[in-house]
């Protein structure tokens, strides 16, 4: 038998198997090749995923990038035949933040120039500036006073040095072994999730917002941190404080302008000031800090169902990224992938009995906000009484989504939900030469199936490899270690799937809770 032959092979020896069980929910045969065909001959997830990782960048919630970015995915669901293509609004979310500039060199004791991103939503320099270097250690609010009238017009490093895991140098990221996914499947008893006892804050403990409000008041140029473990990383997310005020213009005009530098480049400065040896460095940042408060948006899309219109599954990941690289990885990838899914079933000529609607969210990085605001919005919680559960509750099916990175899919986690098991290893079975083995009854969390789930919706990811070099929420991540076979088959999976849940004789049965 020829290579070419092999999978055709598998996937009809998987079908006369779930014929044979006599399964409910049989696998549509044809349907599976046409997707495979289209999905894996006739890819188009790279040009997704490339345009928008390099045209397009990163795209912070409520920045001037995202908006450029949502406009362009609104056309290219229209392009592929998509119908009640929209942006819904979901919160009002504060003004937008853009960062245009930023540039940090030491200049003494030698010149060096050094990697660093601005923490979204702070301040701007005024221009260029050169400023000796500080260590600034406070705690408590006595500290205040040691350093009081001492930091004006200087870069303060307020962060301990970074300690380096150098491993990942030499061992990589390896993909998951056979052992580890049957360790996942032969797991039944999800292991239980401990809640660590609340220690009570002790008064005198000074708050990261109350030490970035004394470094503005201070006059400092800078402040200076590293809050990464990788050589050659930048980790930097919001300005503390940020999510309390809305995000408002007020505390990012406030605040004085905050960079994250990498690793090396922070233990250098440090390690010389250690020494008694004064540093100097130049730096400036701009940020653009809108005017007014906007509504961050959400993006859906359609393939309108026939019987059973009424009734929904939907696909989905989230567009907002941090703002350090284009996020190749986290979550350009789940966007890629689901716009994928959704251009092989209109290309297959699918008609699904219930309406598929691919969802791309906002606010996912700062809290789930956009996919827990459309939840609440369209399907209603009943665990709230104050909410209830709304007419589209019993009639949404599934939701499946991508965010572990930019790694195939080797399974999916059933969120505890056993009644599903059945369908998902039968959808499964078609799958398994592409590496698509595993129904594990586990939960993962973090990411936006969990609006879903919370609520008692179903709501699932898919099991992922794990891939080296995707360095997520830092600059790190650039195409250059996404790896288009993984896309390629995820995009297949995630179809089929989506047309499976949506051709079924019933919905996806929900897991009892008690």
């Amino acid at each position: 038998m020829t290579a070419r032959l092999r999978p055709l092979a598998t996937v009809l020896l998987f079908l006369l198997t779930a014929a044979m069980r006599g399964d409910s929910d049989p696998v549509d045969a044809v349907m599976v090749a046409r997707i495979r065909e289209e999905g894996l001959q006739r890819s188009q997830v790279m040009e997704y995923e490339g345009y928008i990782a390099d045209v397009l960048g990163a795209r912070l919630t409520l920045s001037q990038d995202m908006t450029r970015a949502q406009t362009w995915v609104q056309g290219q669901m229209k392009a592929m035949g998509l119908v009640n293509v929209a942006a819904e609004p979901f919160m009002d979310f504060g003004v937008t933040w853009d960062n245009e500039y930023v540039s940090v060199h030491l200049l003494a004791p030698d010149y060096q120039p050094m990697v660093g991103y601005p923490v979204a939503h702070t301040g701007s320099t005024q221009g260029r500036q050169q400023a000796p270097a500080v260590i600034v250690d406070l705690l408590v609010k006595a500290d205040l006073e040691k350093y009081r009238g001492t930091l004006k017009g200087k870069a303060v490093l307020v962060t301990p040095p970074a300690v380096v895991d150098l491993t990942s140098l030499t061992n990589g990221v390896p993909r998951l072994t056979p052992q580890d996914l049957d360790a996942r499947e032969r797991t039944v008893i999800a292991p239980p999730r401990v809640t660590p006892p609340r220690v009570a804050r002790h008064p005198d403990l000074l708050t990261a917002e109350e030490k970035i409000a004394f470094y503005a008041a201070e006059g400092v140029t800078a402040v200076l941190q590293c809050e990464s473990g990788w050589l050659g990383a930048v980790r930097g997310f919001s300005r503390p404080g940020s999510r309390a005020d809305g995000w408002s213009r007020a505390g990012m005009l406030a605040s004085p302008a905050i960079v994250a530098i990498t690793p090396e480049h922070y233990n250098r400065m440090y390690r010389i000031l250690a020494r008694g040896i004064p540093v100097q460095i130049e730096v400036e940042v701009r940020n653009r800090v809108g005017d007014t408060v906007q509504q961050a948006m959400n993006l859906v899309g359609e393939i309108p169902g026939s019987d059973l219109k009424d009734e929904v599954v939907m696909i989905g990941a989230h567009l907002d990224t941090w703002h350090a690289s284009p996020n190749a990885s986290d979550n350009t990838s789940g966007v890629a992938v689901s716009l994928e899914a959704m251009r092989i079933l209109k290309a297959v000529g699918a008609k699904p009995r219930r309406t598929i609607r691919v969802a791309l969210w906002a606010g996912e990085e700062q809290g789930l906000f956009g996919s827990r605001a459309y939840v609440k919005q369209h399907f209603g919680n009943p665990r709230d009484p104050s909410v209830g559960a709304k007419p589209a509750y019993e009639k949404l099916s599934a939701y499946f989504n991508q965010d572990y990175g930019a790694g195939q899919y080797r399974g999916i986690m059933l969120q505890g939900n056993e009644y599903a098991r059945a369908q998902f290893t039968t959808w499964m079975a078609p799958f398994r030469d592409l590496g698509m083995t595993v129904v594990s009854n586990q939960s993962l969390g973090s990411t936006d199936h969990v609006a879903f789930d919370e609520v008692g919706l179903p709501g699932f990811q898919f099991l992922q490899d794990n891939i080296p070099g995707t360095g997520g929420h830092t600059n790190l991540d650039f195409l250059e270690a996404i790896q288009p076979s993984d896309l390629m088959k995820n995009a297949v999976i995630m179809a089929s799937f989506a047309y499976h849940a949506a051709n079924a004789a019933a919905r996806i049965p929900r897991k009892t809770v008690r």
